[in-house]
């Protein structure tokens, strides 16, 4: 068995009083401050499951069909909703142990007991936050773009211009020094996520029943190859948009003792989850069949003819996607926001002190800006979140929780919930290594469709 890395602590502080006092671990103590309530762990998770990402819902069923699509999506949210209930069961089982611990990495190297581990889920997780942030950055910028367009049909801005305005101001948001400073910011997502999704279902219930409304056409890739790929292109997007890979960060906001919270804040979640991401995928599936885009107002805005939507039911969906955008920013950042912390700042000194400030302006900024480089470089929006999904979410979120679940609270193998875990693990495998080939090939495929610095989202 390896030795795990020295500066894994397994002992993680049980209050913020006792992260503190470790001069060492200002990330805890700074970044992961444990004060929310369980509605405030509700709001976090909602902001970062629930996301402009369920405007890709119908494209995902595109890739399947109505029959494996619906049974894809709905296995998806079963599956994930059963994980974090067993992912938040193992916090809860290491904190009665005196082992509470408040980041991810640190969680599976205790369990696991392998420092390769640590690692592994470090790896993952900035894979996560990274292509999250630039798919933030990129869907917020191609939201400014489609605003200016409208009023300015040739203007002279193109999609970096507003990527840059993006950037700049998830820079200045970025300077909030805690992810419990982002409570009200996520009740405000919550609500931005609802009010957004019922406007965009009520258009494409309209624009597929106007007379302008395309042809439906629901048939799949005459190719075997084809749709093998697609529908797996489809279930790595499924992964991304039903992922968080965050769960043990967002428990961390708990207030001590955290057992039993994070249930609560899981089922106000799942309650909105429910609501948004059947009535989008089906609308707009329904709507606009194989043709649907990657991004469902694309189809609603089309570039040729008239829009099939009411431009100010448009406007304000819009609006609406650009303001969580920035939330959904932030939340990603979060873990790399607490690394930074971890290794630059002093938790001797005050959260605010210049010794402390000047490092985290610096380190974050740096971070947004590349993270808004990446967006405007390569604008692959459906591509990104699928790539993100197979290799991230889908380990994260569908494979470990099980896995440490099993290990730690070790239910006996004469049990079905040990076999039914191994079955999802192993099924899951499958998927993301087949997932990630397939989202991937289809990245490179993409690749012929633009150029560096275009000023058009790929889907």
């Amino acid at each position: 068995m390896s030795e795990k890395p020295p500066y894994v602590s397994l002992h993680v502080e049980e209050s913020p009083s006792n992260a503190k006092s470790n001069p060492a671990d200002a990330g805890a103590a700074f970044v992961l401050e444990s004060k929310g309530t369980w509605y405030h762990a509700g709001f976090h998770l909602t902001t970062a499951i629930v996301g402009p990402t369920v405007l890709a819902l119908p494209y995902a069923l595109r890739g399947m069909g109505w029959g494996p699509g619906l049974l894809s999506l709905t296995v998806a949210f079963l599956v994930t909703y059963y994980n974090y209930m067993l992912m938040s069961k193992v916090l809860d089982h290491c904190e009665s142990k005196g082992r509470r611990h408040i980041r991810f990495r640190e969680l599976a190297a205790d369990i696991l007991g392998s420092g390769w581990m640590y690692y592994f889920v470090v790896t993952v997780q900035a894979t996560i936050n990274t292509g999250v942030s630039i798919g933030s950055i990129l869907l917020a910028g191609d939201c400014l773009e489609i605003m200016y367009t409208d009023l300015y049909l040739d203007g002279p801005l193109k999609l970096y211009h507003f990527i840059i305005i993006v950037t700049v101001v998830l820079i200045l948001l970025s300077q909030l020094p805690s992810f419990h400073s982002l409570r009200y910011i996520n009740l405000a997502s919550l609500v931005l996520c609802l009010a957004y999704t019922l406007l965009v279902v009520i258009g494409c219930i309209r624009a597929g029943a106007s007379r302008d409304a395309p042809p439906k056409n629901y048939s799949l890739s005459s190719s075997k190859f084809n749709r093998a790929f697609d529908a797996f292109s489809s279930i790595s997007i499924l992964a991304s948009v039903f992922g968080n890979g965050i769960l043990p960060e967002i428990q961390a906001t708990l207030a001590p003792p955290a057992a039993g919270k994070m249930e609560k804040g899981l089922r106000l979640c799942y309650v909105v989850i429910f609501f948004t991401f059947y009535s989008a995928a089906i609308s707009g599936y329904w709507a606009f069949g194989n043709q649907v885009n990657s991004n469902v107002l694309k189809n609603l805005m089309p570039d040729s003819g008239p829009s099939l939507a009411p431009t100010w039911l448009l406007g304000l969906v819009v609006v609406f996607v650009l303001l969580q955008l920035f939330a959904i920013g932030l939340i990603y950042s979060q873990v790399a926001y607490e690394i930074m912390e971890k290794n630059s700042a002093d938790s001797t000194q005050g959260m605010f002190s210049k010794r402390n400030l000047i490092p985290r302006l610096i380190l974050r900024t740096l971070y947004v800006i590349f993270c808004g480089f990446m967006a405007a470089m390569l604008p692959f929006f459906g591509d990104i979140i699928a790539v993100v999904g197979a290799l991230g979410f889908i380990p994260l979120d569908f494979i470990l929780p099980l896995l440490l679940y099993n290990m730690a609270l070790r239910p006996s193998k004469t049990k079905a919930t040990f076999w039914f875990n191994i079955v999802i693990m192993v099924t899951f495998t499958g998927v993301g290594i087949i997932g990630a080939y397939s989202s991937v090939r289809k990245l490179v495929l993409d690749a012929n469709q633009f150029k560096l610095f275009s000023n058009d989202v790929v889907g």
